[in-house]
């Protein structure tokens, strides 16, 4: 995948989630840049449809919520991908283990 395919999908995808979800511009580009980082990763075809879609089933009300679920069951549908948190809005939380610790 070209940088130019992943800057390409992340635009998008940031624009669709101030436009169809009311996401603040701040919040759309870290999220599309962890999607990215994630379709980067472990989903070279993932789409910003297919995210879009989830993200519209969501049972939260906040978009981080959603887009941390929906991040979360992208991953769940990996089999290498064992651990989605870096992918997420929230990340690994307080009172998560150092993923440094140790490398």
């Amino acid at each position: 995948m070209s940088e130019s395919e992943d800057s390409e999908f992340a635009s998008e995808l940031e624009t669709a989630l101030i436009e169809e979800f009311d996401a603040d511009e701040e919040t759309a580009a870290a999220a599309a840049e962890k999607a990215a980082a994630f379709r980067e990763e472990y989903r070279e075809d993932l789409t910003v449809a297919e995210v879009t879609d989830r993200l519209a089933d969501g049972s939260y009300d906040s978009f981080e919520h959603r887009f941390d679920y929906t991040v979360g069951n992208l991953a769940a549908a990996v089999e290498d991908c064992t651990d989605s948190r870096e992918f997420r809005l929230a990340g690994f939380g307080d009172l998560a283990a150092d993923p440094e610790q140790g490398a």
